[in-house]
């Protein structure tokens, strides 16, 4: 089995994940996967900090500038900055095999079968991870 998610939506899925009310192991493989999507959403946090250096201008510590009281970067080339930052956004993370199989099915299990009411954004990173999760137990 393999899972896919949006970099843009690892934050919204570990929210979801652990706000679900779930007991013995279910409970234990969820947290695992969650600290998995933490390692991944530290990397993405990183690469997000390292695209902003490539493509703003740097202060005297090598850090991005902000302009306009630091409510945004001071970009470079905004159109060249939002095509690679849309890029990294939709960059899917992917999370399979070996020991995490067992932790990877649970939680596919957890979601299909959840019986919690969704709305708003909530409903829409459920439906986003029911889709992730159907679509890796198709691929090896």
């Amino acid at each position: 089995m393999q899972v896919k998610i949006e970099n843009q939506k690892i934050a919204q899925t570990i929210n979801l994940l652990y706000n679900l009310s779930l007991k013995g192991k279910q409970s234990r493989h969820r947290s695992k996967f969650i600290n998995a999507l933490r390692e991944k959403l530290e990397e993405f946090v990183a690469d997000e900090k390292a695209l902003l250096k490539e493509h703003c201008y740097l202060d005297e510590n090598g850090e991005p500038k902000t302009i306009e009281n630091g409510t945004k970067w001071d970009v470079k080339d905004l159109d060249a900055f939002a095509k690679e930052k849309k890029e990294l956004y939709e960059e899917e993370r992917v999370f399979e095999g070996g020991d995490a199989q067992g932790m990877l099915k649970t939680v596919k299990d957890v979601l299909l079968n959840c019986q919690k009411e969704f709305s708003g954004a909530e409903a829409e990173i459920y439906d986003y991870l029911c889709d992730q999760f159907e679509k890796g137990a198709d691929e090896k």
